[in-house]
């Protein structure tokens, strides 16, 4: 049997403690620079969201035609409330099939507010006359204090508020097709 030279490590111990030691600084230079602030960690304590079953906190917007619409003004119907961007895809996408219920249920007192985030009217009357033509009140949130207010992460999301003005259904993301949207309805009109 002849005998060759004994196989080496493919690392000696000093590259081991090396490699091991860059790992821990690397790993500890991540984990500092991706944490999150604490001003943002303070303010998320804090943070009080819409949840369901909890009353709607109450906001004051102006709508695309220049009126000002308050939610708790429409206490004794039931409203659902559509937060959306023009630039957003799936809120594109749902339109129609908030534009249907509106047309159906707006007769029986149901109210449906868009409520669009971060954009002028201008913007979002482009959208309503080149892309999807809607009827349903939409109001402005320029600067996303109400979405910020009800916990807005996602585009689109909307809450089913009933007639006593507490929240009845959340749904996050979509587009919601008809049968979704229907559920929401229905857990909020009598």
């Amino acid at each position: 049997m002849i005998e060759g030279k004994p196989k080496r490590a493919p690392f000696s111990p000093t590259a081991w403690r090396r490699l091991m030691l860059a790992t821990l600084v690397m790993g500890s230079l991540w984990i500092y620079l991706s944490r999150a602030p604490l001003d943002t960690l303070a303010q998320e304590n804090t943070l009080e969201v819409a949840m369901t079953g909890f009353l709607a906190p109450d906001f004051t917007l102006t709508a695309l035609d220049g009126s000002t619409v308050q939610l708790s003004s429409l206490r004794g119907k039931p409203v659902i409330v559509n937060f959306w961007a023009t630039w957003c895809p799936p809120c594109r996408a749902e339109m129609p099939e908030l534009e249907e219920v509106w047309q159906k249920y707006k007769r029986g007192d149901l109210m449906l507010l868009g409520v669009n985030q971060g954009e002028n009217a201008a913007t979002v009357n482009r959208f309503k006359q080149q892309i999807v033509d809607f009827s349903f009140p939409v109001l402005l949130d320029t600067r996303r204090e109400v979405g910020s207010l009800y916990g807005v992460r996602a585009m689109p999301t909307t809450f089913f508020i009933d007639a006593a003005g507490r929240i009845q259904d959340v749904k996050v993301g979509g587009p919601m097709d008809t049968a979704m949207l229907l559920d929401g309805v229905n857990k909020i009109v009598e």
